[in-house]
């Protein structure tokens, strides 16, 4: 989509920054980083921030739909751009800090996090984490510090965002995989592709299916936490594993099943049938990244535990056009939030908006306008 016009308009800087817990390192590249994008020749009061897990947001498609309305935005990396397999929480969220810190020393006034896409349930957590901190017990030192003392933004805008890390990833996973180390080896009786299941899929097929997709999520969290004691007692701290086969939610195939106005069959990486036996969402883990962003058990990037504490206004915005991020993902996002100032909209669009120049500069209406409603 051309948004030259939009480009000629606004200033870009870029910024790189280290942490407490990540140095620069010896090739110069800084552990933090972003673009902070801004009206041509003005320093705004009001500033967005949006970062994600691994995904390089620092050229965010909105920044420059926010800044000719008179924002700031800092699309902002952590150290585990392009590194989702390396991702720990504790650390991510102090990298987040240093960017909200970096937009406080520049004047700016009023913080927006923008939680969109992946990054939802992130900024959420580090939200939470400035408000009710529970994570310091992992670090030490000046990453313990860090931890608790992580500025607060002042409001909070989701935007077709997924509820968190470790739901999004068990609802996309195919159910009928038995054997993590075979990308082949398949349950029929569970396929989704499998035409004798469907689609339309029916109710107890649906239960079926779910059911075992947390079963699948929870035993590579049994194996990932045996796995993690047996290589340290040898003096090994993590390793890598592969998943296979993350594009099996039934929703990309059935439009009965949470409708809204997406294609079926389809998902982000096409048609899902095909998409399923790439590698895709979750394709490289540690132990300690699996446990830390993907297991219903033990992560902490789960939407509703950390949305619940949240005290500040919020704005949740859910696109129906949207192949990956459904109505009901954001209903329950909205009913998560702690606070009662809280608004949900649902309007026309795809994920990223990316079909249509009218639908992107509607949804920054919205954004700009309830922000300006909020100050």
């Amino acid at each position: 989509m051309d948004d030259s016009d939009l480009m000629a308009k606004v200033d870009r800087e870029f910024i790189g920054v280290t942490s407490p817990t990540a140095p620069r390192i010896q090739a110069g590249g800084h552990p933090c980083q972003g673009i902070y994008t801004t009206p041509k020749g003005e320093r705004p009061r009001t500033a967005f921030i949006a970062t994600h897990y691994n995904v390089d947001f620092s050229e965010h498609y909105i920044a420059p739909y926010l800044a000719t309305r008179g924002y700031g935005f800092l699309g902002w990396n952590t150290r585990y751009r392009g590194a989702e397999d390396q991702f720990l929480l504790e650390h991510a969220v102090i990298d987040i800090g240093e960017g909200m810190r970096w937009l406080r020393a520049r004047g700016v006034e009023t913080i927006v996090i923008l939680g969109n896409s992946g990054g939802g349930s992130l900024t959420g957590a580090y939200q939470a984490e400035a408000t009710q901190p529970t994570l310091g017990e992992l670090l030490k030192g000046p990453g313990r510090e860090a931890l608790h003392a992580l500025p607060k933004a002042d409001l909070y805008i989701s935007l077709n965002a997924h509820q968190g890390r470790p739901e999004v990833l068990t609802s996309w996973m195919d159910a009928s995989v038995i054997d993590e180390t075979d990308p082949v080896a398949t349950d029929e009786s569970l396929n989704p592709f499998n035409p004798d299941n469907g689609p339309p899929y029916t109710e107890p097929f649906i239960a079926r299916y779910r059911a075992a997709q947390r079963a699948r999520n929870q035993a590579i969290t049994d194996w990932a936490k045996a796995e993690l004691v047996r290589l340290n007692a040898a003096g090994i701290p993590d390793r890598l594993f592969p998943l296979f086969r993350c594009w099996g939610d039934l929703r990309f195939m059935d439009g009965s099943i949470d409708p809204s106005d997406r294609k079926t069959p389809w998902c982000y990486a096409g048609h899902p049938a095909q998409a399923n036996t790439r590698p895709s969402i979750g394709r490289a883990n540690t132990l300690r990244s699996w446990l830390s962003m993907w297991s219903l058990e033990t992560s902490k990037c789960q939407g509703g535990d950390q949305l619940a504490k949240f005290d500040l206004p919020c704005l949740v915005v859910q696109s129906l056009a949207d192949t990956g991020v459904f109505p009901s993902d954001a209903q329950k996002i909205f009913d998560a939030i702690g606070t009662s100032a809280k608004r949900l909209e649902m309007i026309k669009g795809a994920h990223y908006f990316e079909d249509s120049r009218q639908e992107r500069e509607e949804m920054a209406d919205l954004l700009t306008g309830w922000v300006a409603s909020r100050r």
